[in-house]
């Protein structure tokens, strides 16, 4: 055995800055023991010895089991006791602690030593039979669960008689044990602990530890570390006690001592809830003296570890023992009224403050938060697309949940899957759940834009539009039941469902202000109408980094005008539908110009995939069939006529559906596509763009408008299109005598752009990184339809996680490189950011950091995680750098 493989450490002898070795538990055990503070004695069985446990085979490694009795020899002469000894015994507890706090999802084992010999030693001393026999009866259960993996309702079924007999009780437990596991609780107290010791190695890889660790983004390499400590008893009479406090509130981060406390009891008996605990502000009624002590050493604690901590301690005939400290776990408003107070203290300074909170915890602050009861029945669950939470009546069209908000009443909108022309019901609705679509689709990417709640993915739900219904495995809800959407878990709850608003308080403020002053990335946002780009300015959004123009037709009349020109047979026609849709761009873009004001303004010209717009082939040829029906149904010759001109108009559309329809129109006439072949619908929107510059010029408005070209794939495509936009704007400038200062770059969203960034940006003078079509582009994924095999990817370890949410930096990241290294080379000063959904990811803004980008752009709604991930990822570089 060589000297690496010192598997065991007392407490009094442990290096708490090891906490990868010691765990989060031992860690703290250990400087809480350094420090003076009243801690039973014990030893930490390393993580690596976890780890050389699982090597094994899942058996003890050569050398551990004798380095374990040593450290157990050593405890015996630290205490005068004897383990399981006949007179006044050493007993001791084996608890995990892994790395990161995983609360609940490990096991414990307590009382190990205790047999009938040194349970009678136990009463002898403590001069308490019962008590004595109370404690074997719940070793006996808790071993029998952990470690003989019996039913633990086997164990814990009520028994009246267990509280007047307590060695009947261990008697009727020790049957059970032998009857479930064909084995009793040994009585020798040393193959009590080995097996115990594995029990607690083995619950690393257990079903709930394994989710849990997947739901947090733990390593499973980590694995646990075994912490054995002298048993300390809290159930000895009611000068004892038990209790877990926090050094400040951990749901508001009100300094403070906060807690509960439970008198002549065990810890396990708090957890379990078998009785109610006081508040903390009891223990100073019933022991004062042990109240001092424990705020004495509390606040020692927090200003020792300088952060808030989560303690546990027992009370032992009036003697206070401190078990357990951690960084506590708080929700979003505890952790920025923490974070900003303590800085205000000078307990951290204001770069520590930033890296306390956490975008998970700022996101929670930031929405409406279901708050759901027992009594609440989930209906169906998917992908939590956006998060927050609403309740409201279902609908299933777009003009009914506008129908019913107009009424007065809140509603959800359901749907298979969103198109454009649901809009309307979209932005009426106060959430959005669809059976289909992933986390980009465009559902989900339209409701983040507009901060809703939105659920997608529902895969055990079936829409039936015919019948106005949905059915799940459980339920069926028809039009106009209420149920509520959470965001947030995505999931859909049946019924009302209370929910809390969010508060943005002067501690979040000064805390965003303080972000500001560390990130190195500038954070805009992707805004197509004047509500979004107030809420992105009022979140903190440095510009709009990507108004999608052609959102700007997906409500009311402006579809219609749009179609028309779509479908415009000629360019005469197309001329004429162009005249009506300019003033509503130049409105449009005025207004966002206002209100970003100082700002830049990203404008991306249309990018439609033209099926978003054509009218429904299906719905065209009902038509046509219904008025034949008609025809030949009548003989009146002026109804004839009129039907024939019908039929003659329907016929034209269904025939210029069927030129315009794309096999793959995600990769079809999008883009500038549309703009070299129909040049005027260029001019047309540089026209309004800097119309709108010219009038906000004229009212003082500073406004910085940047024209955005898309889908370029050959420089050639962006010189023709930036040779349009150039001419418009002189034109403009030179009939108002005004000149505003623009820009006029492009969006790389194709390979091929990416890897020949050095052509296409050689006159650009900004450029940004759609990395939604990117990733679809460079995987060969549609961000619809692959959601309903990504998953299995997932669990299989193919992919670490959907790449349309974390950005692929192997592939797409490496694009984004490559493109930003060639488009400087040739042009230094060159803009460079990023506008897809991975702006607002805090692992793909931690990528993004590192390249030589600008900026990122994302929905208004996530620019606060936005500025606080790339806080943190300025934080972490800075760090890694100085390492």
């Amino acid at each position: 055995m060589t000297e690496s493989e010192n598997w065991v450490v007392a407490f009094a002898d442990a290096d708490e800055t090891q906490r990868s070795l010691l765990g989060g538990k031992g860690a703290g055990l250990a400087g809480m023991t350094k420090a003076g503070l009243p801690v039973p004695p014990g030893f930490t069985i390393t993580t690596e010895a976890c780890r050389a446990y699982y090597d094994a085979g899942r058996t003890m490694p050569d050398g551990l089991w004798e380095q374990i009795e040593a450290a157990i020899e050593a405890l015996e002469a630290a205490t005068g006791k004897v383990f399981g000894g006949d007179e006044d015994p050493l007993l001791v507890s084996v608890r995990s602690g892994a790395v990161f706090s995983m609360p609940g999802m490990m096991d414990t084992v307590l009382n190990l030593g205790l047999n009938p010999t040194s349970t009678a030693g136990l009463a002898a001393a403590t001069d308490d039979e019962a008590f004595a026999w109370d404690a074997y009866r719940r070793l006996v259960q808790m071993y029998g669960e952990i470690v003989l993996g019996i039913d633990g309702s086997r164990l814990h079924e009520p028994n009246e008689h267990d509280r007047v007999d307590g060695q009947a009780a261990v008697r009727r437990l020790q049957t059970i044990a032998r009857d479930q596991s064909g084995s009793r609780v040994p009585e020798d107290p040393r193959k009590q602990l080995r097996r115990a010791v594995a029990a607690v190695f083995d619950s690393w890889m257990g079903r709930r530890a394994i989710d849990y660790r997947s739901m947090e983004g733990i390593p499973d390499d980590l694995f646990t570390a075994v912490n054995v400590q002298a048993m300390v008893y809290g159930n000895t009479g009611p000068n004892s006690g038990t209790g877990v406090v926090f050094t400040r509130n951990p749901a508001t981060g009100e300094a403070g001592l906060w807690g509960e406390y439970l008198p002549d009891a065990q810890g396990e008996d708090v957890v379990a809830g078998l009785r109610t605990p006081e508040p903390i502000a009891e223990l100073a009624v019933r022991h004062p003296e042990v109240h001092e002590r424990l705020v004495e050493l509390t606040d020692q604690l927090e200003q020792t570890y300088r952060d808030m901590q989560d303690v546990e301690f027992t009370v032992e005939r009036g003697k206070l023992w401190m078990l357990q400290t951690r960084a506590a776990k708080r929700t979003g408003r505890g952790a920025i009224r923490c974070a900003v107070e303590m800085a205000n203290e000078g307990l951290i300074n204001r770069q520590e403050a930033v890296g306390r909170v956490t975008p998970d915890r700022l996101e929670e602050l930031l929405h409406p938060v279901v708050e759901p009861d027992d009594d609440t029945v989930t209906l169906v669950t998917g992908l939590a697309a956006s998060p927050g939470g609403a309740s409201g009546m279902v609908a299933f069209t777009a003009d009914e949940a506008v129908a019913l908000t107009e009424a007065g009443n809140d509603v959800i909108l359901v749907r298979t899957e969103t198109s454009p022309d649901d809009f309307h019901g979209m932005v009426a609705a106060q959430a959005v759940v669809t059976s289909r679509g992933g986390v980009t689709s465009h559902a989900a990417v339209v409701a983040r834009g507009m901060g809703k709640c939105c659920v997608v993915g529902c895969e055990g739900m079936t829409v039936d539009y015919g019948e106005q219904l949905f059915r799940t495995p459980t339920a069926v809800v028809t039009a106009g039941d209420v149920i509520t959407v959470d965001g947030t878990s995505g999931t859909v709850y049946a019924g009302l469902v209370p929910t809390a608003e969010p508060e943005l308080d002067e501690d979040y403020e000064t805390l965003m202000d303080w972000v500001d002053g560390v990130k190195r990335l500038d954070v805009r946002a992707n805004a197509d109408n004047p509500a979004d780009a107030a809420a992105a300015h009022r979140l903190g959004a440095r510009g709009i980094g990507l108004c999608r123009t052609e959102h700007m037709f997906f409500e009311g009349e402006r579809i219609e005008e749009m179609r028309r020109m779509i479908m415009a047979p000629n360019t005469v026609a197309r001329a004429e539908a162009l005249a009506e849709l300019e003033p509503h761009q130049t409105a449009d873009f005025e207004a966002l110009f206002t209100e970003m004001a100082g700002l830049p303004v990203t404008i991306r010209l249309l990018d439609p995939p033209l099926h978003e717009f054509l009218p429904s082939r299906s719905e065209v040829a009902e038509t046509l069939t219904d008025l034949k029906l008609r025809l030949s149904g009548t003989g009146n010759l002026a109804e004839i006529d009129h039907i024939l001109h019908e039929i003659n108009e329907q016929q034209e559309i269904l025939d210029q559906v069927e030129r315009l329809s794309e096999s793959n129109p995600m990769l079809g006439h999008r883009g500038c596509r549309l703009g070299v072949d129909y040049p005027e619908i260029t001019a047309m929107q540089a026209r309004a763009i800097f119309t709108a510059a010219v009038h906000c010029a004229e009212k003082g408005i500073d406004a910085h408008p940047e024209v955005m070209v898309p889908l370029v794939a050959f420089a050639a495509e962006f010189r023709q299109q930036r040779d349009i936009i150039r001419a418009t704007a002189a034109e403009v400038f030179d009939d108002a005598g005004v000149e505003v200062p623009y820009h006029i770059g492009t969006m790389i969203e194709l390979p091929r752009a990416a890897l020949t960034a050095d052509e296409i940006c050689a006159d650009a003078e900004f450029v940004s990184f759609g990395t939604n079509d990117l990733t679809q582009t460079a995987l060969g994924l549609s961000r619809d339809d692959s959601s309903r095999f990504l998953p299995s990817y997932v669990r299989a370890g193919i992919i670490d996680g959907d790449p349309f949410q974390h950005l692929d930096e192997a592939g797409v990241g490496a694009l984004v490189e490559i493109g930003t290294t060639k488009s400087r080379s040739v042009n230094p000063d060159l803009t460079v950011g990023v506008c897809g959904e991975h702006g607002g990811d805090p692992a793909s803004i931690q990528f993004i950091n590192g390249l030589a980008i600008d900026y990122i752009s994302c929905s208004p709604y996530r620019v606060p995680i936005a500025r606080l991930s790339a806080a943190h990822a300025t934080l972490e570089h800075e760090a890694a750098s100085t390492a």
